[in-house]
């Protein structure tokens, strides 16, 4: 048995019910036409960066609610089209934009892109959410689907996307999606609504199975919700809330997701529970694997970083 979660057999097994409501696929059709009616408009600027062989940029583009989002835009100095990445970053874990991260993944040969999140960078975040909310994002507009702050934040993912695949140095069919935490939750619901990606790399991801998370989880952020729900005791606000993060839940997306995927989960995680990762990857319908790393929690698992850098060279650098 885990210190605090189900045993390994049991989370092989783990597939808790989908809790998508009836307008599910409506809500999201509708959601990505809102995001069509804004124009991108992407710009870069070159930025100073001490490494040879790569050329670094500031992108920014505009998404949904004209929100101004940005990130660092790294690019082989090597004559294309590259296979390229779009990296999401953790919870409020973007420290000097992930500048080196995305370089790092530009040496390896991809056309990298690192947004950053709305509110949690540099990127804008004009969303209006009534009816105030615990500290951090999880529960910024929680009581209406429509002003949630991840509606936001997934169509974020998905422009990106399409800036990407955009660029004349870029292969579009060799295009994936990775992140850790929150950023694998991104780089999941980003393969959910669009068929752009070619392959998802998530690590621990965020945001799934939402009902058992707040029960089990230790650290934050889930624990913002149950901050929430102690400053707000009445029982139609909770279950408003969770009609509102169905609408956002992995194990609801996981279904639209077709391109081959990587998770990895530590069973000693104390921010996204094992349970919570398991529930989304048992969801998924498409090929797939989990690597499961008994003695590591939310962290950086160096064994995992090799089976990333082959999954993603099999399917974007090797292939035709």
């Amino acid at each position: 048995m885990q210190l605090f979660d189900l045993s390994l057999e049991e989370l092989k097994k783990y597939k808790p019910k989908k809790t998508a409501r009836p307008d599910f696929s409506d809500f999201w059709k509708k959601s990505l036409e809102e995001l069509r009616q804004v124009e991108a408009e992407p710009t870069l600027e070159s930025y100073d960066y001490p490494v040879k062989g790569v050329k670094v940029y500031r992108l920014t583009y505009q998404s949904f609610g004209h929100s101004k989002i940005e990130g660092f835009y790294a690019v082989p100095d090597q004559t294309g089209p590259h296979p390229a990445l779009v990296r999401f970053h953790g919870y409020n874990a973007s420290y000097d934009g992930g500048i080196h991260d995305i370089v790092n993944w530009a040496l390896h040969g991809y056309a990298t892109f690192g947004m950053l999140v709305r509110g949690q960078g540099g990127s804008e975040d004009t969303s209006v959410t009534p009816g105030g909310h615990a500290l951090g994002w999880m529960t910024k507009g929680i009581l209406s689907k429509d002003t949630y702050y991840y509606r936001g934040v997934y169509l974020d993912a998905v422009r990106a996307l399409e800036v990407i695949q955009s660029f004349p140095e870029v292969d579009e069919h060799r295009i994936g999606v990775i992140g850790g935490s929150q950023g694998g939750a991104l780089a999941i619901a980003a393969a959910a609504l669009s068929d752009i990606p070619k392959v998802v790399v998530a690590d621990y991801p965020y945001l799934s199975n939402f009902e058992r998370a707040v029960d089990v989880a230790l650290e934050q952020p889930y624990l913002e919700i149950n901050s929430y729900f102690r400053r707000n005791s009445d029982p139609k606000v909770e279950e408003k809330a969770f009609e509102t993060l169905s609408y956002f839940d992995l194990i609801n997306l996981a279904g639209w997701v077709k391109q081959p995927t990587l998770m990895a989960i530590g069973l000693i995680d104390k921010i996204t529970p094992p349970s919570t990762v398991f529930a989304a990857y048992n969801h998924l319908e498409t090929d797939k694997d989990l690597k499961v790393y008994r003695y590591f929690g939310h962290e950086f698992i160096p064994a995992f970083q090799t089976e990333k850098l082959s999954f993603l060279q099999k399917h974007l650098l090797l292939s035709t």
